[in-house]
């Protein structure tokens, strides 16, 4: 795979690169829950569904928060050692709260670079404190196949 820019600047040293939107999955594709949801709720639907975590949004679309399965093992040790009974635990009692997000206008380098420099594997795209999609590790190879060089 020759990773080559799809075009160029009037300057040939500053290649320019595909962003991120075009290989994002938009919000109306993705499950999102709420921070009031029961936790119980979003193991459910993470088995169910197959997915590995989901953005936590709240009445207006903002990005608040992720839930992934690793926040979800937190509740077997509440119960476990804390006599945590599950059915009064929230979303907003184990997601992540502070989310690092990209900009749909971040190109597919600047993405791979994040991606190697975090253990996230997937990264939401917020736009105007909105969440508008989600990209993830397996996104960036996609689109790193599809790079074409336009440089003869």
């Amino acid at each position: 795979m020759d990773i080559k820019p799809a075009s160029t600047t009037t300057n040939p040293n500053e290649a320019q690169y595909e962003t991120i939107e075009k290989y994002m999955v938009p919000l109306s594709n993705m499950i999102t829950f709420k921070p009031d949801q029961p936790i119980q709720d979003v193991i459910a639907t993470i088995i169910d569904k197959k997915i590995a975590g989901a953005p936590v949004l709240d009445d207006q679309h903002h990005l608040v928060g992720m839930i992934s399965e690793k926040d979800c093992l937190r509740l077997i040790v509440d119960q476990a050692y804390n006599n945590m009974p599950a059915e009064t635990r929230k979303v907003s009692d184990y997601m992540t709260a502070k989310v690092q997000s990209l900009s749909p206008k971040t190109n597919i380098v600047e993405a791979a670079i994040e991606f190697l420099n975090s253990p996230i594997r997937r990264f939401p795209i917020v736009e105007n404190g909105m969440l508008i999609g989600q990209v993830s590790r397996r996104h960036i190879l996609r689109a790193a196949q599809n790079i074409k060089s336009t440089i003869k």
